[in-house]
């Protein structure tokens, strides 16, 4: 897909991509989020998403919201561990309008003290809601054993104490140093030629300070493996295991994200859903997931099923993991799982709010964007070789960990 970027002196990115459509989708991605945070401060980036809603120098919290919903577009937000994404779709004459606004909201917000203590109510509950959703739940706590003592295993919401103690002082912290300019992209999907984006861009974003401090991420250690069990009042169990991997910038991401694709991943097809959910009836969910992050990668495979069947899932599990360490994929087989991945990409453009932010991320990430023929391209030459290699090495039980969530009378 045809884009274009335009760098303010500031170090903030204008990402332009051309499209005919009377619906324009954009965002503006920072890159900073909860593993940036200090260790008191668990769930501050998060807050701080919340809170930019909140109230601006010029705006209240009903303008705000009403500022592109009284014309039919739709304005959100979310978290992760390494970014914050403020994104809206809209109807093509609203462009100025909304840019202004992630203008108003990501640099004017004025966190006022009243609005502080009220927004930590609404995440202490968002917190008590995420925590009564074992399958939810889970992932966080996975990940904090994955990730014992680094800024990665937390959980993006925080805890109930360090949310309550977070100040105004904390939030203008974090962001002036870690909403550094030259790690923002503003990403524009629509039908405008590019002197109209940069103008507009310039016109809202130009003025912003630079700041441009160096990033100060530590990359995690690789913990020893470990197996745990934790008794909950839940109705059935729920297990995941897996592995730190591959990171963003690691030559096997494509093949792991192709193998993961074709064992446990998007479709009813996969090789985990049609043993243990077609043919065996044991787990109405099963799935495995591939999350590469700047520095590191993460592989999980997750599961919830009846306490009884609890270990021989695992066993089934480890038997198709088995069968490919052991029986490399034929030329015929990863050609199936190459087409079957390219098509699920090719459908994928057609969700343009995500197409824009998955293209700010990669502009973030890797200072540039790769065609879909690349993209094809990519994953076309992934050689059977290559993918018994990456089995092998990620399927390497010993290096696992292993968390279970056991449903208790």
């Amino acid at each position: 897909m045809e884009y274009n970027v335009h760098t303010l002196k500031n170090g903030i990115r204008i990402l332009h991509v051309p499209v005919a459509s009377a619906i324009s989708h954009a965002c503006i991605l920072v890159n900073a989020g909860s593993r940036d945070e200090e260790d008191a401060q668990m769930g501050l980036a998060h807050f701080i998403e919340h809170l930019i809603f909140k109230r601006t120098e010029k705006r209240s919290t009903t303008q705000i919201l009403n500022r592109l919903e009284s014309v039919g577009a739709d304005l959100n937000a979310y978290t992760t561990k390494e970014y914050t994404c403020i994104h809206a779709s809209f109807l093509h004459p609203y462009l100025d309008r909304t840019l202004e606004l992630f203008n108003d909201i990501v640099f004017h917000s004025t966190f006022p003290e009243e609005e502080i203590e009220k927004e930590k109510g609404v995440v202490l509950d968002e917190i008590a809601s995420y925590l009564d959703q074992p399958e939810e739940a889970i992932n966080d706590d996975f990940e904090d054993l994955l990730f014992k003592g680094h800024q990665l295993g937390r959980n993006i919401l925080g805890t109930p104490q360090t949310v309550s103690n977070l100040t105004k002082k904390d939030i203008q912290s974090f962001v002036g140093k870690k909403y550094r300019t030259d790690q923002i992209v503003v990403a524009v999907l629509g039908s405008y030629p590019l002197n109209k984006l940069v103008k507009i861009g310039e016109k809202y974003f130009a003025d912003v300070s630079e700041n441009t401090t160096l990033n100060s991420r530590s990359k995690p250690l690789v913990n020893a493996s470990l197996y745990q069990i934790v008794d909950k009042q839940i109705a059935q169990s729920h297990c995941m295991m897996g592995t730190q991997t591959y990171s963003l910038h690691h030559p096997n991401k494509t093949g792991l994200l192709l193998l993961n694709n074709l064992f446990g991943g998007t479709g009813m097809s996969s090789i985990l859903n049609l043993q243990l959910r077609e043919k065996y009836g044991i787990a109405y969910t099963i799935e495995s997931a591939y999350s590469p992050l700047s520095d590191t990668g993460v592989f999980a495979i997750y599961f919830g099923t009846d306490k009884e069947k609890t270990e021989k899932a695992i066993q089934f599990i480890r038997k198709e993991m088995n069968k490919l360490k052991q029986k490399p994929l034929t030329e015929i087989q990863l050609h199936k799982a190459q087409n079957k991945f390219i098509g699920q990409i090719a459908l994928g453009e057609e969700n343009r709010i995500g197409l824009i932010i998955a293209m700010a991320k990669s502009l973030l990430d890797y200072n540039h964007i790769d065609s879909l023929e690349i993209v094809f391209q990519k994953i076309r030459q992934v050689n059977a070789m290559e993918m018994s290699e990456i089995i092998n090495e990620v399927f390497d039980e010993s290096k696992w960990t292993s968390l279970i969530f056991n449903p208790v009378e």
